[in-house]
C-alpha cells in the first residue's frame, strides 16, 4: 500500500485540521495510507506517528488546533538532544529523512509557516520528497496571497473591537487593542478597518505621537470623547524601538514580541489626559473554530497538496495566486516577511474613512 506522511509545524492556526481532513479524503479514494507525525518535526525525528484512518478525520472540519500537535522549536537541523544530563543541539536531518524511508513514506505534506516551510525546503534539498502547505494567522508568508487562519484571527479581533467600543463610549476612554502579526500588520489593518478603529498602528508605517493625539482631540471636538486604537505587536516606538516581551534562544524565532500596547497607552494618556486602557488579545486569535472562509481555503489547500503527492510532484508549496490554487517552488520561496504594501487599497480605504495611521 502506498504511504504518504503529513505533519503540522510552527504555531497553531484555525484550519489545520481541515487541511488534514481534505488531504486524507483525497488519498483514501486512491487507496493511500496517511501517516500523521506527532508534534511537528519532532515526530519525524523521533518516529512518533499515528495512522490516520477514516475515523481519525471524522468531525475535523470545524475543529480548531491540530489533532497531530505542533511546536515551533524542534528543527531537525538544530535538534535538542540530551547528553550527559545537558541539552545540546545537533543536526538530526539525516535521521528525519531515514525515518521517512524506513516507514516507506513516498512523500511528506508539511503544513506550516515560514520557519516550518524553510525546514521543508532544506529536507527537500537533502532528498526528501516534500510538499508544503502555507499556514499562519499573521498572513506574512511570501509566495501566496493568503494563508488560512488569517481570516479567523481577523474575525476574533473584530469581535473584540465591537465589545471594546461599548465600554470605551460608556466611560469616555481611549481603548488600545494589541494584536498579533509579528513584523507585519495584516491582522491589525483588516480588523481595525472592520471594527471601526480610529487609529491603526502597523509596523509598515512609522508613526508619531502628536499625530495620534491630534486624531483623539479631533474626535473630542466633534463630540466623541472616546477613541479606539489598534496596535500590531511588531510596531516600533516613535524612537524606533522594537518592544520585546521575552527572548527564547532555542526557538527558530527567538524574539517574543509584546508590550507595545502598554507603551502606546501610557504615551496617549500622558499627552491627552484621557483615561486609557489596554487589551492584549494574545492567543485568543489562534484559537476556536475556523471561519467559513478558512475552512474552504484549508480544504482547497489540502486537496491540492494530496493531488500533487499522488502525481509525484515534490519540492513545491500550494499557493493562492490570483484567487486560484497553484504551486510555487520551495527552492524559490523567499524567507523575507510579506509586509502590507503601504499603497494597499485597504490602507487607502481606511484613510479615506478617517482612520489615522499616526504618520
Amino acid at each position: 500500500m502506498r504511504r504518504i506522511g503529513i505533519l503540522t509545524g510552527g504555531g497553531d492556526a484555525p484550519g489545520l485540521n481541515a487541511v488534514i481532513r481534505a488531504a486524507a479524503k483525497v488519498l483514501f479514494k486512491h487507496g493511500v495510507e496517511l501517516i500523521g507525525f506527532i508534534d511537528g518535526y519532532s515526530g519525524l525525528v523521533e518516529k512518533k506517528y499515528r495512522v490516520l484512518d477514516r475515523w481519525a478525520i471524522s468531525g475535523l472540519l470545524h475543529r480548531g488546533g491540530t489533532i497531530l500537535g505542533t511546536n515551533n522549536r524542534d528543527n531537525p537541523f538544530n535538534y535538542p538532544v540530551k547528553e550527559n544530563g545537558k541539552t545540546v543541539f545537533k543536526d538530526m536531518s539525516d535521521t528525519a529523512v531515514k525515518n521517512l524511508n524506513d516507514l516507506n513514506i513516498e512523500s511528506l505534506i508539511a503544513i506550516g509557516g515560514d520557519g516550518s516551510l524553510a525546514i521543508a525546503r532544506e529536507l527537500w534539498e537533502k532528498g526528501a520528497k516534500v510538499i508544503g502547505v502555507p499556514k499562519t494567522i499573521d498572513n506574512d508568508l511570501m509566495g501566496t496571497e493568503q494563508t488560512f487562519g488569517f481570516d479567523t484571527a481577523v474575525t476574533t479581533a473584530t469581535e473584540a473591537l465591537d465589545k471594546l467600543h461599548t465600554t470605551a463610549e460608556s466611560h469616555h476612554r481611549v481603548m488600545v487593542l494589541e494584536l498579533m502579526g509579528r513584523y507585519a500588520g495584516w491582522i491589525a489593518l483588516y480588523s481595525g478597518l472592520a471594527g471601526g478603529a480610529d487609529v491603526i498602528l502597523i509596523p509598515e508605517i512609522p508613526w508619531k505621537l502628536e499625530n495620534v493625539v491630534k486624531k483623539i482631540n479631533q474626535r473630542k471636538e466633534e463630540g466623541k470623547p472616546f477613541s479606539i486604537i489598534v496596535v500590531a505587536e511588531g510596531v516600533k516606538t516613535p524612537e524606533g524601538e522594537l518592544v520585546v516581551k521575552q527572548r527564547i534562544d532555542e526557538s527558530g524565532d527567538p524574539l517574543r514580541l509584546g508590550g507595545i500596547g502598554q507603551k502606546v497607552a501610557k504615551m496617549v494618556e500622558d499627552a491627552t489626559g484621557f483615561e486609557t486602557r489596554v487589551t492584549v488579545l494574545g492567543h485568543l486569535q489562534r484559537g476556536g473554530s475556523p471561519s467559513p472562509f478558512d475552512r474552504i481555503l484549508a480544504t482547497r489547500y489540502g486537496v491540492a497538496a494530496a493531488e500533487l503527492a499522488l502525481k509525484g510532484e515534490y519540492g513545491v508549496m500550494v499557493s493562492l495566486i490570483n484567487g486560484k490554487i497553484q504551486k510555487t517552488s520551495l527552492a524559490g520561496l523567499k524567507t523575507t516577511t510579506r509586509n502590507v504594501p503601504t499603497d494597499s487599497e485597504v490602507i487607502y480605504a481606511a484613510r479615506k474613512t478617517g482612520i489615522s495611521f499616526g504618520d
